[in-house]
């Protein structure tokens, strides 16, 4: 079968062969991405969600050292110590503002890459990096605590850009045989940044009591590394072509990132992307909400972006030293095996990488969500049955690691992943900035009510989170279809024809100026 675009002239603008023959064809023949397409997402990464990762894992080392910090202040300033509530209160506001800085820019980073490009976005980025690590590293010498806060609120709004940003850039300048490996950066950069965090944390590092604004400082490194890289390599090629309408430069980029002999086909994609996209402009977030062609995508997005935050995780990591406590691990040596965590994380991320462009997303996200459904009835009866008998808590501990591994094979690396694929060019950054949004708002009330749950539930805070996992897998089940090896388009009308929004779908057709007819050979 031949494909032709005709615009409203009747003018031929395309012929190809059948982009599902194609994609077969492709499929089957693809090599691993080029060196260069690998250093691009780690050159994207380093300065990206790395630093999320980073910033979450470090501030839980200097904890007593800073507490001490502004005590030794306050006696300065007022000349009493500090209360144990305004303590508090204080280095709630230093941990939580971060959150709160996360939220901006999940909000702000959807149309800053419209605007600067996504390469573009991601080097302006690295000036609250800068910034905030400035801020830190006086906060000592000028005696301001205020200045940690500051810093913290620009750290949290670097990392907000980076995580809505990089996913972005990573889903569209991978080529499609290789986009959930390619995609899958994003949750290698972010468990690779906490496991950071924990190693440089420790004592023997930069975790002693002196060192806390060095420690604090180090988010300058990854900054400093992507503005020294990431130059080297080339702007999206989609968003050149679609966005900028700029030929010769995204012909340019794809010869950089693919070799001059393997871009043909990624090249086709994204004309047929162009075509179907004429007239239409990028989305705001809200109009996602009132476009009914994109309701069960959105649905997805908000599902899963808000199920992240509530499907346990961090009920894990709060238990995590009671557990290794009473399996009798001395309390020097928990950090270490807090590392531990963090390592398996990291692992289970890598794995991920390398089995979700075989086995699919679907199967990864449902079999994740339903192992950690299987975790939190053992592990809510093992804390039930602690004081049984010198055994159990080795099941504690054993359904912790487990826990972590299947929320790493699921639900922490395919979420970022489907954000990108189940929406086009137009809607794909306000898509970002819904999902990011959702995710730092999730993560800032799950920090404020998390504590007073465990209170009031204990153990069988778990059974909440089974019911969260177990609906989230049964959702992805019924819901959304596969999307390993099919281009962008296909996923929409996929869901088109699905959930019957045809109508929008001819509307779109009428705004972009462009028919699809077809020939045969």
């Amino acid at each position: 079968m031949e494909v032709v675009y005709v615009d409203r002239t009747g003018t031929k603008t395309k012929t190809e062969t059948d982009p599902g023959r194609e994609r077969v064809k492709q499929t089957r023949s693809s090599k691993f991405p080029s060196r260069t397409l690998f250093l691009a997402a780690c050159s994207a990464g380093i300065g990206g969600t790395f630093q999320y990762g980073y910033n979450i894992s470090v501030i839980n080392a200097p904890t007593k050292p800073i507490q001490h910090f502004i005590n030794e202040t306050w006696v300065q300033r007022h000349g009493v110590p500090i209360s144990e509530h305004h303590l508090t209160l204080l280095w709630s506001v230093i941990v939580s503002v971060f959150t709160l800085g996360g939220f901006l820019g999940a909000s702000l980073g959807g149309t800053l890459s419209i605007r600067f490009g996504r390469k573009g976005t991601l080097l302006l980025n690295n000036a609250f990096s800068l910034l905030a690590t400035l801020f830190m590293g006086l906060s000592y010498p000028t005696r301001m605590f205020e200045l940690l806060i500051a810093g913290r609120f620009l750290v949290g709004l670097n990392a907000g850009i980076g995580i809505c940003v990089q996913p972005l850039y990573l889903g569209e300048i991978s080529p499609r045989a290789y986009r959930g490996v390619m995609a899958m950066g994003t949750s290698i950069f972010i468990t690779g940044g906490i496991f950071t965090g924990q190693v440089i944390g420790l004592r023997e590092l930069l975790g002693k009591e002196d060192y806390w604004p060095i420690l604090l400082s180090t988010i300058c490194i990854p900054a400093i590394l992507q503005l020294i890289f990431l130059p080297w390599f080339p702007e999206s090629p989609r968003y050149l072509l679609i966005d900028r309408g700029d030929h010769n430069k995204c012909k340019e980029a794809l010869k950089q990132l693919y070799g001059s002999g393997g871009f043909q086909a990624e090249e086709e994609d994204m004309e047929r992307e162009r075509i179907e996209l004429i007239g239409v402009k990028p989305m705001r977030p809200w109009q996602l909400f009132s476009d009914r062609s994109l309701r069960w995508q959105l649905t997805t997005i908000i599902f899963l972006c808000a199920a992240q935050q509530l499907n346990g995780i961090n009920a894990i990591y709060f238990y995590a030293n009671y557990v290794f406590t009473r399996a009798g691990i001395p309390e020097d040596k928990i950090p270490y095996v807090t590392i531990g965590t963090g390592a398996c994380e990291c692992l289970t991320a890598l794995t991920c990488g390398m089995l979700i462009d075989s086995l699919g997303r679907r199967i990864l996200i449902i079999g994740g969500y339903s192992l950690m459904t299987l975790w939190c009835i053992i592990i809510t009866l093992s804390l039930t049955y602690q004081e049984y008998a010198p055994w159990v808590p080795y099941i504690s501990m054993s359904c912790i690691f487990a826990f972590i591994l299947s929320f790493g094979l699921g639900p922490g690396g395919v979420t970022n992943i489907l954000i990108t694929e189940l929406f086009t060019q137009p809607s794909r950054p306000a898509a970002y900035m819904t999902g990011g949004s959702i995710n730092w708002l999730g993560f800032f009330l799950v920090g404020m009510i998390f504590p007073f749950i465990v209170m009031g539930l204990q153990q069988y805070c778990f059974l909440v989170f089974l019911g969260v996992c177990c609906l989230v897998a049964t959702y992805i089940y019924f819901v959304v279809p596969e999307t390993k090896n099919k281009t962008f388009l296909e996923i929409k009308q996929e869901f088109q024809s699905r959930y019957g929004n045809q109508k929008s779908d001819k509307t779109n057709q009428n705004r972009s100026g462009a028919l699809l007819l077809s020939t045969d050979m």
